[in-house]
């Protein structure tokens, strides 16, 4: 029993067993190892393919923020572009309405001299007219007798031509005009 204990001699079991081993070995490496390696190739190519998707799918993202900017960017030119237009038209509406408020201003201011000059010069003529008939009137008690009016028209015309022209000098001096010539 000596040679049982020693373990370097091979018995029948451990040539059964190396055996068994190297035919489960060439199995595994003629059958399985070339489809687990053909899976994992298969999957490796997968997440590389998936990987460069990825890489794609960020790069075509970052082109589109960058058309999005761009975009943006160029929607914020046009919005200044219309404000300063519209910023240009309300200023220049604007100011056709002062000139157009200016000129219906002077219109108006010409228009009321106008009229102030027209009651002035009626005024004038109506003053006259009747400064004639009191100076009529007032040489009739004078002197006490009628004084023909028709024969003297040439008198109170030159009068009442004389109080014209000095209407547009004041008052004063209109009526220190018109004392005078009497």
């Amino acid at each position: 029993m000596i040679e049982s204990s020693i373990f370097i001699v091979p018995n029948g079991t451990l040539i059964v067993e190396l055996i068994a081993f190297v035919v489960v070995l060439a199995f595994v490496g003629k059958y399985l190892v070339p489809r687990i390696n053909s899976a994992l190739a298969a999957r490796q190519e997968a997440i590389a393919a998936e990987l460069a998707a990825a890489d794609e799918a960020k790069t075509a993202a970052q082109e589109e923020v960058q058309e999005r900017r761009a975009a943006l960017e160029q929607a914020r030119a046009q919005a200044h572009t219309i404000v300063e237009q519209a910023k240009h038209t309300a200023d220049r509406l604007a100011e056709e309405a002062r000139a157009r408020g200016q000129r219906e201003y002077d219109e108006r201011v010409a228009s009321a001299e106008a009229e102030v000059r027209l009651a002035r010069q009626r005024a004038l003529e109506e003053a006259a007219q009747r400064l004639g008939q009191m100076v009529v009137e007032v040489v009739e008690r004078i002197i006490e007798r009628e004084v023909d009016a028709s024969a003297h028209s040439d008198l109170i015309d030159e009068a009442v031509r004389a109080l014209a022209t000095d209407a547009g000098s004041p008052p004063a001096t209109a009526a220190a005009t018109a004392d005078g010539d009497l």
